[in-house]
């Protein structure tokens, strides 16, 4: 393989402004539990502001890919059209779904009896999750117009959306916390009014590259398959079946800690935990269009992309090992985050952990890249697959026969099932390096 030309500062210019609006993204979630770890009742609020998104992810699953089939499928006209009544059909049968999680009796039975949440917390919960309404057709709407975006090649104008984002958001928290609007509201409200904003940005940015995309002439086709509903729903449903895999673990891992020892301290403290793990796991989450844009009609150029994955990989740990193993542990959880001393201590043991998460999350997504790059996407579901059944068990075995502390098992099942999943995967991606060099 010829590799000279890419060198790792082209990697770098390459991938900087994707990781960027990655890390901007990162960021909401640790203010958004600062405020609330500063408001009443913080160890209650952050547990139900926790379940609730946890909930909101699960409903949202389905629509998170929609960047990739716009990116892939807004080539004319006709495509769009198509695709945009897609957008819509998707984004009312999740709404859908949240109205009727929101239904007194389902969502007693949910966070009452399967979660087994106090009254009190669930009735927080409740309402952070009504509040939360509009978030996952919002985020549909915004990736959607993302992906017209980014086929025109207008990616500054994604960071600019998520900046509005940023704005907005930290606008709606701190006019609430003034309020002394309960904590869990303040987070719920915070996130729907960001990405709401955020998606009528996208819209507006895109109206020059729709009006140009308007006026291709509609060709009815993607490659050699002729755009319709049926092609569309083909294309979209094993990507939408993986996400919903991969999200799926987030309620569970709430479901399973609901009945743990120290259930209220391992709620409150996970959504924190998760929102620094997300500042190191977002470098790795923005590599996977750099290696599928760069990697070269032939290939030619996984050598230097395999090779700035593994530096990267041991940055982002060796950042959250410094974090992790030093006072500023402390710093972060305590003085940061405003934990108090008591939920700070509950940190310690599953951040040092969870070390690895970053480094996992940065190499198994570049196996991803590759094989979607050689059009070998089976495997991908099937790992996410070993994924999802590794949590299942690790929790399950954790949490019912050792009685690990809710946060401590939730910990060992996030690392177990990534590393697991990036060994199945090596297989599949070590035969894709050779179909390379072939």
């Amino acid at each position: 393989m010829k590799n000279a030309s890419l060198t790792p500062k082209k990697i770098l210019t390459f991938w900087y402004p994707l990781a960027a609006s990655w890390l901007m993204m990162a960021v909401e979630g640790p203010f958004l539990a600062a405020i609330i770890a500063r408001l009443p009742d913080p160890k209650f609020n952050l547990a139900a502001y926790g379940v609730a998104f946890s909930f909101a992810l699960i409903v949202e699953s389905p629509i998170i890919m929609l960047l990739s089939a716009s990116t892939a499928l807004c080539k004319d006209s006709d495509a769009y059209y198509k695709l945009r009544r897609f957008t819509i059909i998707l984004n009312t049968a999740i709404t859908a779904i949240m109205l009727i999680i929101l239904l007194p009796s389902v969502f007693h039975y949910l966070a009452e009896h399967l979660i087994q949440l106090p009254h009190h917390i669930a009735k927080l919960t409740h309402t952070a999750l009504l509040l939360l309404l509009p978030w996952p057709a919002a985020i549909g709407f915004r990736r959607f117009y993302q992906g017209i975006l980014i086929r025109h090649g207008l990616t500054r104008r994604v960071a600019y959306g998520t900046l509005v984002r940023l704005t907005s958001m930290t606008a709606g928290a701190v006019v609430l916390y003034l309020l002394k609007v309960p904590g869990a509201y303040v987070g719920a409200a915070a996130l729907s009014t960001g990405v709401t904003c955020e998606a009528i940005a996208s819209r507006l940015m895109v109206r020059g590259a729709l009006k140009e995309l308007l006026q291709t002439p509609s060709t009815g086709k993607s490659a050699v398959k002729p755009i319709t509903y049926r092609f569309i729903t083909r294309f979209y449903y094993p990507l939408a079946l993986m996400n919903i895999l991969a999200m799926g673990v987030h309620p569970m891992v709430t479901f399973f800690m609901g009945k743990s020892r120290s259930s209220i301290e391992s709620l409150a403290v996970l959504p924190v935990i998760n929102s620094l793990f997300f500042i190191f796991r977002s470098f790795g989450l923005s590599y996977p269009e750099v290696v599928i844009s760069l990697l070269g009609e032939n290939k030619e150029h996984f050598i230097p992309l395999r090779n700035f994955a593994l530096k990267l990989a041991a940055v982002v740990s060796g950042g959250l090992a410094l974090v992790a193993f030093t006072p500023l542990a402390q710093l972060w959880f305590h003085h940061v985050s405003g934990l108090s001393f008591e939920l700070t201590q509950f940190t310690y043991f599953p951040v040092r952990l969870m070390v690895f998460l970053p480094a996992l999350t940065v190499l198994i997504n570049f196996q991803r890249a590759v094989l979607v790059a050689v059009s070998n996407t089976v495997p991908i579901s099937w790992a996410t697959v070993v994924e999802v059944g590794t949590v299942i068990c690790v929790l399950y075995v954790a949490i019912h026969h050792l009685d690990f502390i809710g946060v401590i098992a939730a910990a060992c099942a996030y690392v177990l099932s990534l590393l697991f999943s990036n060994i199945y995967l090596l297989p599949s991606h070590f035969r894709a390096v050779r179909k390379m060099n072939d």
